[in-house]
């Protein structure tokens, strides 16, 4: 995960099925992490540790397997431009 790339807009979204086909091999939680994606969007990291109740190296972890997927984007928070908010790519 690179602080200087924004990945905000995907070339070509992905379909529901290849997005749960993408999804279906990655560990469960990275499963998790996108299943609060889907209901709150976007979310800092802090804020997805807070809500899945996972710890933040297991967030970090999550999030840098759902990029590398490309099923995650990121871009910086409006609020806070230290921080980096996460969004499904769907």
């Amino acid at each position: 995960m690179s602080a200087t790339t924004d990945r905000s807009q995907p070339d070509d979204p992905l379909s529901e099925t290849e997005f749960r086909e993408r999804l279906r091999e990655l560990p469960p939680s990275a499963k998790l992490v996108a299943k609060v994606l889907e209901s709150e969007t976007p979310l800092s990291q802090g804020q997805l540790a807070d809500e899945s109740l996972l710890p933040d190296r297991t967030v970090r972890y999550a999030l840098n397997r759902l990029e590398d997927d490309d099923l995650v984007g990121s871009r910086y928070s409006f609020r806070d431009a230290r921080k980096q908010v996460y969004f499904l790519n769907q």
